[in-house]
């Protein structure tokens, strides 16, 4: 059984019925008309996972329809993963079923990939791999120059790097990032750089202010908003987004920049003179000069304390991918903002799912 799971000519129309459906959602709040950032109709997604489903000698690729869960559907076809996935699927799998060493107990093959084609496969078996199989493995990786890395209980082999380079272009320019596997990177390529175009000519130029950024994940909006402003300061709790965006600022010469490993919320505390912590005992917070708060909610949106906090500041640029929960934010932060812009970002087409976009200045 094959499955192809979107049909590019009924996009436009999904896309329309999306777009008044959440439009709909925040007609109370009287927002300005959206503007609409659709995605590719095919290969938009960076990332896929499926699972291996063996018959005899032989192994295939597998999604399960959550109507029958233990009916494997074959998957011979994936538009929605990028190009650079979809050429490489049915190649790759004829190649680790020509060895044992490879195919053996394999249950699952994820991919990680980026617009500038770089690709990383991960292999997951339910059993211990060796030196068989890591030198099995380095034939592949370097017949299909991909980066590999073998997954079991308690154990990984990283065979090359465990990251792809991304080059993503905005405005003319190239951004470098580390994507590690396992770390959050924006799945759809292709509407992030429209999303970072667009926070960047929300923010303008403020060379005499600073910005700060909750959530900041491996630097994808930091880098790119750094140059216009005085400095970033930026959060992210995650170890691995961490250590990828201080990476990612040396590589793209980002030297007004600083990333926190906290929380908002104990960065809110920390501000507000609440708390005091370790980690910030070579930061004066009082010499920043924040003028425009940029935030990336996880699906809750933001807490309590940190929506109370950053309704002090003139600017907010609030990227959102669950319109449920930014409408309630945006219900107490339009008592004090006034929305300027508002966009849609198409980042799972196909899907009920919408990210947004909203620019808020202080009333007078």
């Amino acid at each position: 059984m094959s499955f192809r799971p979107l049909d590019p000519e009924k996009y436009p129309q999904l896309l329309t019925d999306k777009v008044d459906a959440v439009s709909a959602r925040f007609a109370d709040l009287q927002l300005p008309k959206p503007k609409v950032y659709p995605s590719p109709a095919e290969h938009y997604r960076l990332r896929a996972e499926f699972r291996i489903w063996h018959e005899g000698d032989s192994f295939f690729y597998a999604m399960f329809d959550p109507a029958e869960p233990r009916v494997p559907v074959r998957i011979k076809h994936f538009p929605t993963a990028s190009r650079a996935i979809c050429e490489l699927m049915e190649p790759l799998r004829q190649a680790l079923g020509e060895q044992l060493a490879l195919s053996k107990r394999l249950y699952q093959i994820d991919f990680l990939s980026t617009l500038s084609g770089d690709t990383l496969v991960t292999l997951i078996y339910h059993r211990r791999l060796d030196d068989e199989w890591q030198a099995a493995a380095q034939t592949v990786a370097a017949k299909f120059n991909i980066q590999i890395i073998g997954r079991s209980k308690k154990q990984k082999l990283v065979l090359g790097r465990d990251y792809v380079l991304e080059q993503l272009p905005v405005d003319g320019q190239h951004y470098a990032y580390h994507q590690y596997e396992g770390g959050f990177t924006q799945p759809n390529g292709q509407v992030n750089a429209k999303m970072v175009s667009w926070a960047k000519a929300r923010c303008g130029h403020n060379p005499h202010t600073d910005l700060l950024e909750l959530y900041c994940g491996n630097g994808n909006f930091t880098i790119p908003l750094a140059s216009h402003f005085r400095r970033v300061l930026a959060t992210e709790i995650s170890k691995t987004s961490v250590k990828a965006a201080h990476e990612n600022f040396a590589m793209n010469a980002v030297e007004n920049a600083v990333v926190l490993r906290m929380s908002s919320e104990e960065l809110t505390s920390a501000l507000n003179k609440e708390r005091s912590f370790r980690r910030l005992a070579d930061v004066d917070l009082d010499s920043y000069a924040i003028d425009t708060v940029f935030v990336d909610p996880p699906r809750a949106g933001l807490d309590e304390a940190s929506r109370a906090f950053i309704a002090r500041f003139p600017h907010i640029v609030y990227i959102s991918c669950n319109p449920e929960t930014l409408h309630r934010d945006l219900e107490i932060l339009t008592k004090s903002h006034a929305v300027k812009d508002f966009a849609l970002f198409d980042q799972f087409p196909y899907t009920h799912h919408m990210e947004c976009g909203v620019f808020l200045t202080k009333r007078a």
